[in-house]
């Protein structure tokens, strides 16, 4: 098991990560009749393909002796209204390195190999940049 998911009323869930312990909580947007105090599921999809690239960026990034560390992305999640689901997500990578050009063009490409991207159905558009 991975996790456990409880619902928690008006819209709310706990989820904690059966192997560290951690907790996340998630909440409806405002949009879809929840309270938007938290995470939604889909926001938390969108923010998963930042972190899951990161993660591989950082694996590559560590073999090449490349410092990613201080990176950050800007993460924006466009909802489709009928069927309502993800239409579109857009990630800014703005990138604190001294990488050089080669590694660059490596980072960049290996991020876009991480499994939440290949997991993604492929009508939904990912929007990526690097500023480097």
């Amino acid at each position: 098991m991975t996790s456990k998911v409880t619902y928690l009323g008006e819209l709310r869930t706990s989820s904690v990560h059966i192997q560290s312990g951690n907790e996340i909580i998630s909440d409806a947007p405002t949009d879809n009749h929840g309270k938007g105090e938290a995470f939604s599921p889909t926001d938390a999809v969108a923010n998963a393909l930042a972190t899951c690239m990161f993660s591989i960026m950082g694996i590559k990034a560590r073999d090449l002796g490349v410092n990613l560390e201080g990176s950050t992305a800007e993460v924006t999640k466009v909802m489709q209204p009928s069927p309502r689901k993800i239409a579109k997500i857009e990630v800014i990578f703005n990138m604190k390195s001294d990488a050089d050009e080669k590694s660059k063009e490596i980072l960049e490409r290996v991020a876009k190999t991480c499994p939440v991207h290949l997991s993604l159905h492929p009508d939904i558009i990912r929007d990526i940049t690097f500023n480097w």
